[in-house]
């Protein structure tokens, strides 16, 4: 069949032109070709394969442009590529491709265009259209690539567990287009990943984060996290996480899933956020749950503790993972740290003071927090689950008035460390520091206003109970 009204962009009828000029074959192959038929947005990258040289093809293409155009070539790995406005155009030659077993980098020979298509990670990223001028349009389609596409099916297009182990961070992929396009992973495909899983050692830190980013922020990523802990990779991967799971009982007395209960958690946040990191906080909220785990005959199953070591553990798997170790790593830490401060407010009487010590901590991501707190109800009790969103809107309706009222997000104390020392003539101390710390405390408590007056009065009353020398007038 022919699909020329897929390849209408000039650039397409460039590359036709050029091919045919210097005497090769092109087509273009992959993600480009996959999503046009699955009526996704069109690809901001667009792999060509010449059966020939693929940079002798981009030089010509760069060449046939009206414009200047910068070619960058990666003589390594026979690849060119251009950037047509926002669009980046890729070259690569036919190939084919051998691997060692320590290494996911082949070894390359020419090849024929089939060849090319063997070696692809999946049936549905086979699909290839012809550009030249013959049968410019015409679907290649070796592998019955269209036929998983309509049947949602993630499949390999030879042997999967030589496809895994020569690259094993195709696993990974094929979850993660599994989560993005909510295909099935074909059965034997699925057996192949969990028979490979120990070959996901060999890739980098950096290239697995890529794909779980992708995992996380698909539309739900439990479908994702889900084929990675039944084939064995998150054990490898994230031990933290799938430490959760399981239901222990002790004299009658069981705890829930705390995996299983991560991941409704993470579907639930998603439906409101595409916040990557506010994800991430969701996903890892509760890892301080399984080192932290007690039973007390009194009381039952506690996790005393769990958000302070969960904040602890997050930068322990963050720097595992090379994650960046930065502000998006501490807000994530954040996240965990205060997983549970709405949720004790929201059993509790609403106080002003509790209130605003939640405002003052949280800061400006009070919105972010309350939005994990929500998705954190995963109950399937009607009554509860209308019982504790309903006192979420408490909470939220008492964080508003506060907020407006005593300005306390972000707040600093309106003397400050400095000016104590110069009030009283002191240098850095004890003293200043339990007077800086009393007025604030006095504010985020409501016995005193947030103003300068009333903080200057209260610091004055305190220096007197300090043994402090009260000066005789300042203004």
């Amino acid at each position: 069949m022919n699909y020329k009204e897929a390849i209408q962009d000039p650039v397409f009828t460039l590359i036709s032109n050029a091919a045919d000029q210097i005497g090769v074959e092109s087509y273009v192959i992959g993600g480009f070709v996959r999503d046009y038929f699955l009526k996704r947005n069109t690809p901001k990258d667009i792999d060509i394969v010449a059966v020939g040289s693929g940079i002798e093809l981009a030089r010509q293409v760069a060449d046939s442009m009206e414009k200047p155009t910068k070619i960058s070539v990666f003589k390594n790995y026979g690849t060119a590529m251009i950037k047509n406005e926002d669009t980046e155009v890729e070259f690569v030659g036919a190939r084919k491709e051998s691997y060692r077993s320590d290494s996911r980098k082949p070894l390359v020979e020419d090849g024929t265009l089939e060849d090319d298509q063997n070696r692809r990670d999946f049936t549905i990223n086979a699909l290839a259209l012809s550009l030249s001028k013959e049968n410019f349009g015409a679907l290649l389609d070796p592998f019955n690539g269209m036929e998983d596409l309509n049947n949602g099916i993630i499949r390999t297009p030879l042997d999967p567990d030589i496809t895994y182990s020569d690259d094993p961070l195709r696993m990974m992929r094929a979850i993660r287009f599994a989560s993005q396009l909510n295909f099935e992973i074909h059965p034997e495909s699925l057996s192949a990943i969990e028979r490979n899983k120990d070959r996901i050692k060999i890739i980098s830190s950096e290239r697995i984060v890529d794909e779980l980013h992708k995992i996380l922020l698909s539309t739900k990523p439990s479908v994702g996290f889900t084929h990675l802990f039944k084939t064995g990779l998150l054990h490898i991967i994230m031990p933290e996480l799938t430490a959760l799971q399981g239901i222990e009982e002790k004299e009658g007395q069981r705890h829930k899933d705390n995996f299983w209960h991560t991941l409704e958690v993470v579907d639930n946040i998603s439906e409101n956020t595409d916040n990557l990191w506010l994800r991430w906080a969701a996903l890892l909220h509760d890892i301080g749950k399984a080192p932290t785990k007690r039973f007390d005959k009194k009381i039952g199953w506690t996790f005393h503790g769990h958000e302070f070591v969960g904040s602890k553990m997050v930068f322990r798997m963050f720097k595992r993972l090379r994650l960046p170790l930065n502000e998006k790593m501490k807000y994530v830490q954040k996240m965990v740290m205060m997983s549970s401060r709405p949720i004790v407010l929201s059993m509790d009487i609403v106080t002003d003071s509790a209130v605003r010590r939640l405002i003052f901590d949280a800061g400006d991501d009070i919105e972010d927090l309350m939005t994990l707190c929500e998705a954190d109800i995963t109950t399937k009790n009607p009554r509860r689950y209308k019982k504790y969103h309903n006192n979420f809107k408490v909470v939220r309706n008492k964080l508003a008035e506060v907020e407006e009222r005593d300005h306390v997000r972000n707040f600093q104390p309106p003397i400050d460390g400095e000016e104590i020392m110069q009030i009283f003539n002191l240098k850095p101390s004890r003293e200043v520091g339990i007077l800086k710390d009393a007025i604030k405390e006095a504010i985020l408590e409501g016995d005193i206003s947030n103003d300068y007056e009333s903080a200057y009065q209260f610091m004055m009353e305190r220096a007197k109970k300090l043994g402090l020398t009260i000066p005789e007038k300042s203004e």
